[in-house]
């Protein structure tokens, strides 16, 4: 075992970064020590776009069903989408050799504009991508009145 890193990679495509303790043997309960919660789950990327009619979030949340995901509003203003997702049990003769799926809780709020109509606010779950859509207030337009210009 040599304390210098190898830097040869199975192909050019093997982009994992060079780990200074691959080649040291850890206990498999050694794992449960060190925390798990992945900050890519943590930190979930939201998208809002705003349409003539409405005003749509999308988010990925793979694996999660959708009673353990939450989506409230705060303040009559403040949408707040949150879960969590459980770290899987372990097993005592299990041997892991890699931990890359994320687990943790997540919650990000978003700041609504006057025109939401947050009592009409729907919500949906469809392969992993949560999508919550709030209509617009319709923008009354000003009655114009002509007016005869004499002389």
């Amino acid at each position: 075992m040599s304390l210098i890193p190898s830097f040869r990679r199975s192909s050019i495509f093997d982009l994992d970064p060079w780990d200074p303790f691959r080649d040291f043997q850890f206990p498999s309960s050694s794992l449960s020590t060190f925390p798990r919660e992945n900050s890519a789950f943590v930190n979930t990327r939201i998208d809002w776009k705003e349409t003539p009619e409405a005003h749509v979030f999308k988010a990925d949340i793979p694996g999660l069903k959708k009673e353990e995901v939450k989506v409230e509003i705060e303040d009559d203003r403040v949408l707040q989408i949150s879960g969590e997702r459980k770290i899987e049990k372990e097993d005592k003769n299990d041997k892991w050799h890699r931990v890359e799926r994320s687990s943790g809780k997540f919650s990000r709020r978003f700041r609504l504009p006057e025109n939401a109509k947050v009592d009409e606010i729907k919500a949906a779950m469809e392969n992993g991508v949560l999508s919550v859509t709030i209509p617009k207030v319709e923008v009354k337009k000003p009655d114009v009145k002509p007016i005869e210009i004499s002389g």
